[in-house]
């Protein structure tokens, strides 16, 4: 991870800072705040704030004055509660802002979950760093032939090195060319607004990236899947963890109903409950189409 001294410094004076405070806090997340979480070669994930915790969750669905005087396990069933009917405003109360360093690429990824304060380091202003992302060769891989949007097997050795170097090339001969696109005395003097449109989408950028509790859950429901991008659910990897840490009991209330649960349609269900009395259902009879089908049975097996 590339941070430099300047960064590690202001980290460091950030975790000397003490403030007094009447809201409720999270030791385990205070101990991550500033702190960098490393991803990808040159990324990183940072907690800058947050407002609220589990019990701000049940204060907000219970509208009472104070935190109230019932028992550890009957907040925590009231959450498991809202999370299973999806009742999505109680979490709504609770706010958290990441600081990220991410590919270009992944951040165009990320910008489509729209229910979030955004703010990107611009460069219109600022020239950005000669950082960019390289993939590790085992997840160079080839277009999957079942999935538009995926990968398939891992490309060979030989194969991956050669799409690294093409990789590896084109951004830095781009870069150099940004360099001198920009250089007033042995280039051109280009405006930076339009140096930056040379740049490959594995450059880094950064942003602050403010959002609600019920809107982290979804975006982690979608990318921490097995099917969502490397890139950016390694990202979605390391929220969790610090979702685990700021509101412990809606964690486990997210790991049991959304991130381990499934979803049967009305038609779905209707096939399972002629399973279960004994029926064979087949494909051709079931009402299903075969990539629903193949969807059920595989939730099925696990």
């Amino acid at each position: 991870m590339s941070l430099t001294e300047e960064q590690r410094a202001e980290i460091a004076a950030h975790g000397q800072e003490v403030s007094s405070t009447l809201r409720p806090t999270v030791p385990a997340l205070e101990a991550m705040l500033y702190q960098p979480l490393e991803v990808l070669d040159h990324g990183f994930l940072r907690v800058i704030d947050y407002m609220g915790d589990d019990g701000a969750i049940v204060q907000a669905a219970r509208v009472s004055y104070g935190r109230g005087t019932r028992k550890v396990t009957e907040d925590a069933a009231l959450i498991r509660y809202l999370m299973r009917h999806r009742h999505s405003s109680p979490f709504e109360m609770c706010e958290i802002k990441f600081h990220v360093k991410l590919p270009i690429f992944v951040a165009r990824q990320w910008i489509r979950h729209r229910m979030a304060s955004v703010n990107e380091y611009s460069a219109r202003y600022s020239i950005l760093d000669n950082e960019f992302y390289l993939p590790a060769p085992e997840h160079m891989a080839a277009q999957s032939e079942v999935n538009r949007q995926g990968r398939g097997e891992t490309l060979a050795p030989q194969a991956a090195a050669e799409v690294l170097d093409i990789l590896r090339g084109d951004a830095l001969r781009t870069f150099g060319d940004y360099e001198r696109l920009l250089d007033e005395k042995e280039g051109y003097g280009l405006a930076r607004e339009l140096a930056r449109i040379n740049l490959t989408l594995n450059t880094y950028t950064q942003w602050y990236w403010k959002t609600d509790l019920h809107n982290l859950m979804h975006f982690l429901a979608l990318r921490i899947d097995p099917h969502a991008q490397y890139e950016i659910r390694v990202y979605a990897e390391e929220m969790l963890k610090v979702l685990h840490a700021w509101v412990p009991q809606t964690a486990a209330a997210f790991e049991e109903y959304r991130r381990g649960a499934v979803t049967f349609s009305a038609t779905m269900m209707s096939v399972l409950r002629r399973m279960l009395a004994g029926e064979v259902v087949e494909q051709a009879a079931s009402g299903l189409s075969r990539r629903e089908w193949d969807e059920m049975q595989a939730s099925l097996k696990g």
